[in-house]
């Protein structure tokens, strides 16, 4: 296993190199650009779209624009919160939240513009279901000719579903912490698939499994409105304990900022590790922060096509918020959060570097602080199972058709690997993770550099109307 997980680190570091980097950060850039800082200029107007509340009962779509965004911030917001973000800064040193935030702000250009892109090139199924995302706006935007990079993008989104972070990553990181707060020191333990594991990642495994395949059955309307209900009230509870964290140990506040500039830029780099730092703060705060709000990724397009809209630009908009929330809101004060208390270079790895953060942050005692985290990591992660089943169902929908039958197995199997996901590695399907979700970005992003005019004539369109109801 050990020789395969390496074999998946050199594989990873190819994938997620400079080039991949400049391509994902460089397209960020290039839509910001093109469309004049809409990340700017319409974040108060996404707001107003988020919470206004239209009459008109005859628009386009199957869900809410507020259901939409907390469908997708249900797949986002996740072990990347929490467990990646400690990952990032493990490998990467604290500069590598300069490089998340930067990630971002540039991200959140193309977060709107795949949102966007999707509602416009959006499809009715024969059933009267509405389905849209990268692998439309490919094919209908750049021609047939292009079909089959859409299906790449539909292939590797089917893989980033089942064996990324749909699936392995999050009820990995669920049962690590269960463990962590029922059975740190491994006293109860069984053997199986050939090693000891303790019984309490086993039944916290199967209740969750149980849990979570009961709401897949009953597909993207249950899942919205279980979305509906607990993205807010998780968000909320995770911010809060976050906050009391930051206000209790202010002091260290200024510290750990200098800390982030210092090692974004490799100012504290012994001499000739300078340029090998920047680079290693980047890889990790671009990857994990590419994990964690999945901008240019793709997969928030697909529940952003559903959205009830006549307008492409108007979900766009509320869209690129979950960009902001996710990495701007939670992410920061995850990473300022284990840089404030020093856990990220103590030698631990994963969810026990965040629990170590709250452990020795809190006013409370430590196993109260494992507790919280415990269950915002089970919040997190379980509604991000279920955001990324919608996902990668409908990618292969795009490459089988509709065929019922195939779905139905599909979500067997998705929830039989949610099942064996908590006996794996947390270096290997990170590592597993990383790679899917690079290879499925890139012909993403190729889609959105060529489309982008479309986008443009969208924004334009819409903020023209905009204009004239203001002056009416």
């Amino acid at each position: 296993m050990k020789s395969f997980t390496d074999f998946l680190e050199t594989v990873d570091n190819h994938v997620w190199g400079i080039p991949l980097m400049v391509f994902i950060l460089g397209t960020g850039i290039f839509l910001t650009i093109r469309l004049r800082g809409i990340q700017f200029r319409g974040f108060g107007q996404a707001f107003k779209n988020l919470f206004s509340k239209d009459e008109k009962t005859d628009k386009k779509g199957e869900v809410s624009g507020f259901a939409a965004l907390c469908t997708a911030l249900s797949a986002t917001i996740g072990t990347g919160n929490i467990v990646g973000v400690a990952t990032a800064l493990v490998a990467g040193g604290p500069g590598a939240m300069f490089w998340m935030w930067l990630a971002a702000i540039f991200g959140t250009a193309t977060k709107y513009t795949e949102c966007t892109l999707a509602v416009h090139y959006r499809q009715q199924g024969k059933d009267g279901h509405i389905i849209g995302g990268p692998f439309y706006y490919i094919e209908k935007g750049m021609g047939e000719k292009w079909k089959w990079l859409a299906k790449i993008f539909a292939f590797f989104g089917v893989c980033v579903g089942l064996m990324g972070i749909g699936t392995f990553t999050q009820i990995n990181g669920i049962t690590s912490a269960v463990k962590g707060f029922f059975d740190p020191d491994d006293k109860v333990t069984v053997s199986v698939f050939g090693q000891q594991t303790s019984i309490s990642v086993i039944i916290a495994g199967i209740v969750l499994t149980v849990c979570i395949a009961l709401v897949i059955i009953g597909g993207l309307k249950r899942i919205s409105a279980v979305a509906e209900k607990i993205v807010p009230f998780m968000a909320i509870l995770y911010v809060a304990t976050v906050l009391i964290l930051i206000i209790t140990n202010i002091t260290k506040l200024p510290d750990a900022f200098v800390q982030i500039f210092e090692g974004a830029f490799g100012i504290r780099a012994i001499s000739g590790g300078v340029l090998g730092t920047i680079i290693a703060s980047m890889r990790s705060g671009i990857a994990r922060g590419i994990f964690s709000n999945e901008a240019g990724l793709g997969s928030a397009p697909i529940a952003a096509a559903a959205a009830v809209t006549d307008y492409p630009a108007e979900q766009g908009l509320i869209s690129m918020l979950g960009t902001f929330i996710d990495t701007i809101v939670i992410c920061s004060m995850t990473g300022l959060s284990i840089i404030m208390t020093s856990s990220w270079n103590v030698g631990l790895k994963g969810v026990q570097v965040t629990s170590r953060a709250f452990a020795e942050g809190l006013p409370f005692p430590q196993k109260a602080a494992s507790f919280l985290l415990m269950i915002c990591l089970v919040f997190f992660a379980s509604t991000t199972i279920l955001g990324w089943d919608y996902y990668s169902e409908r990618c292969l929908e795009y490459l089988v058709g509709d065929r019922p039958k195939v779905m139905r197995a599909y979500r067997w199997l998705y929830i039989f690997c949610v099942f064996i996901g908590p006996y794996m590695t947390v270096s290997f399907v990170w590592t597993l993770a990383d790679i899917f979700n690079g290879l499925m970005a890139i012909p993403n992003l190729i889609g959105l550099l060529t489309l982008s005019g479309v986008c443009a004539k969208e924004t334009k369109r819409y903020f023209d109307i905009l204009h004239k109801e203001k002056t009416i």
